[in-house]
């Protein structure tokens, strides 16, 4: 939890100094009440006081009241200005550090987990510095201030005040060893209810289709009981603290005045007067102790639950990265453009066998590299190596001569014009979607996106829809289909203007017609920019300058389209399984 007050600006820390004396203010005013309290006391049961004493000691008393609550007031307005802009920094400090992780951090928290630390886990924050600012500091000086008014009482009515704080402390200490170990366990549990609602609501198609709702309702409850339980005893134990307070608080009253009318009882007539003023200060003070420490239990039962979800946050912000940036160098002539992978071999973290090994192959400036295999057989991964998604765990990549892991990440990733596998969509509109991005360029133009989008083969449905360029476009593209989610990514590409197209089996949703006029134009429109292509069908890539065949990581033949259905094995399967011999020969 400390480790995160370092993000603490100048401001906030002075938001904390001017509350701090505002509550050693509202402290000092809370605890000169009972001594107007005792004195009108006094006045009353003594001969011959005047009224105008009573309504001045009574009026001193009323401002302090006052005075105390506009103190509250200020410091709640502090605490929950600094929480607040404290929770939107550490929250956005979150999510820029989500957005600098490579593949292989992403991999180590689930997207789910990630959701909660960012909303649940900082709003536990949130609420633990706001009442923190409040009960954190109020508590011991209030504590400390009202035990030194009573030190110097009647020794049985403080042994009385320490019995109750001693009951108190068992309490609170009992409540935090059965609660504590269940905090973390909440915070996990939210991290598997998210995950499983957003499971079920991104393939809610599917669910629908297999008819698996049932099955989906009883995994969401599973998880959602599971949660229920663990939240119903955490707060049933919580729920305990407050008549435990009440019976303390109570218990604690009747014996003081037990105890005073014992006093008072065995007392000489002229010393009961002060004797009854004493009990009634001396049971305001003690309140006063108590209630500092019943604001320091709340810490306790806050604390415990916010430092679980402070490691969490922690985890996310001191991860480090894999994948750094370096040093830009300057190209060197001769090779502008082209991309080399020199004996590259990978495995994923704490994997034991290779995904890839032994890749090498050279792409000069224009040519267009195709990459097909067998699922598994690597592609992605490959391709993934290029930007620098991940880092080769053996060999060299290079771009324009010079190893990727030299490049800036923004440098290098200002080269690529990429499409996924999986085409990504943002909430917006479709100008919006397709010029996406920063390419230290100037942002593409209206006629720019135009152009992109008739280059990717999308100019006939975009123009039909409401808007059109300016249509809405859902969260992840649900409001269009699978072909034209990939055109608008494919288009989004293209109006970057880069130096290399990465396109990760990106023209599976297009039907073989449109697929042949977007490579075509493509080809046309782009000339001079180095293309790789991620691909499952030969229709797609036999034009490709080199065609790169991967079976198990491994490079099993490389050539021209002609080339490989004479020498490649491997090749020649995948494509007598598409197409006819026939169908080969006239192509």
């Amino acid at each position: 939890m400390l480790k995160l007050f370092k993000y603490f600006t100048k401001k906030e820390w002075g938001f904390i100094f001017i509350s701090t004396i505002f509550i050693v203010g509202q402290v000092y005013l809370d605890l000169r009440l009972p001594d107007f309290m005792a004195e009108i006391t006094t006045l009353v049961k003594t001969e011959g006081s005047e009224m105008s004493e009573i309504w001045t000691a009574g009026g001193w008393m009323l401002l302090c009241a006052l005075g105390s609550m506009v103190l509250s007031v200020a410091v709640g307005f502090f605490a929950a200005r600094l929480a607040t802009t404290f929770s939107k920094e550490i929250r956005k400090r979150v999510f820029n550090k989500t957005l600098s992780f490579s593949m292989e951090e992403i991999n180590g928290f689930s997207t789910a987990s990630l959701i909660t630390r960012s909303t649940n886990d900082i709003t536990q924050i949130q609420q633990t510095v706001a009442m923190g600012l409040q009960v954190m500091i109020k508590a011991p000086i209030l504590a400390i201030w009202a035990i030194s008014k009573i030190l110097d009482r009647s020794w049985q009515w403080t042994a009385a005040t320490g019995v109750a704080v001693f009951v108190l402390l068992i309490l609170i200490g009992t409540l935090v060893i059965f609660a504590l170990p269940k905090f973390r366990i909440v915070q996990n549990l939210t991290d598997n209810l998210n995950r499983v609602t957003r499971e079920g609501l991104t393939g809610v198609r599917v669910v629908h289709a297999y008819n698996a709702e049932k099955y989906q309702e009883e995994k969401f409850e599973k998880a959602n009981t599971e949660l229920t339980d663990t939240n119903l005893f955490v707060n049933r134990l919580m729920a305990l603290m407050q008549p435990g307070m009440s019976l303390i608080m109570s218990g604690l009253t009747l014996s003081i005045y037990w105890i005073g009318a014992y006093l008072i009882n065995h007392a000489e007539i002229v010393d009961r007067i002060g004797l009854f003023s004493d009990m009634v200060v001396f049971s305001s003070y003690a309140m006063q102790v108590v209630m500092a420490f019943m604001l320091l239990a709340m810490t306790f039962i806050m604390l415990p639950r916010a430092q679980v979800s402070a490691v969490r946050i922690n985890e996310v912000l001191d991860t480090p990265l894999s994948i750094i940036d370096g040093e830009m160098k300057s190209t060197p002539k001769g090779i502008e453009g082209e991309i080399e992978l020199r004996n590259v071999s990978f495995k994923y973290p704490d994997a034991e066998e290779y995904v890839l090994e032994n890749i090498s192959f050279t792409a000069h400036k224009g040519e267009t590299i195709a990459f097909i295999g067998s699922t598994g057989s690597g592609k992605s991964t490959l391709i993934n190596l290029i930007p620098r998604f991940y880092d080769a765990t053996e060999g060299e990549v290079l771009i324009n001569g010079i190893n990727v892991k030299e490049y800036k990440q923004e440098e290098l990733h200002n080269k690529f014009g990429y499409v996924s596998q999986k085409a990504v969509l943002f909430t917006g509109t479709v100008k919006s979607n397709v010029a996406f991005g920063d390419n230290n360029q100037n942002p593409p133009t209206d006629a720019d996106v135009k152009k992109a989008v008739e280059i990717a083969q999308g100019k006939d449905f975009v123009e039909k829809m409401e808007g059109q360029y300016d249509a809405d476009i859902a969260q992840g593209g649900t409001n269009v289909s699978g072909g034209q989610k990939q055109r608008l990514s494919i288009a989004r590409a293209v109006a970057r203007k880069p130096e290399i197209f990465i396109f990760d089996d990106s023209f599976s949703a297009l039907d073989y017609k449109t697929d042949r006029q977007l490579r075509s134009t493509l080809k046309k429109e782009t000339k001079g920019v180095t293309s790789f292509i991620v691909a499952q069908r030969i229709g797609t890539i036999k034009d490709a300058d080199k065609i790169i065949v991967l079976d198990e990581g491994k490079i099993v033949g490389m050539g021209r389209h002609s080339e490989l259905l004479e020498t490649c094995k491997t090749y020649q399967e995948i494509a007598y399984s598409q197409l006819s011999k026939e169908e080969l020969e006239n192509e």
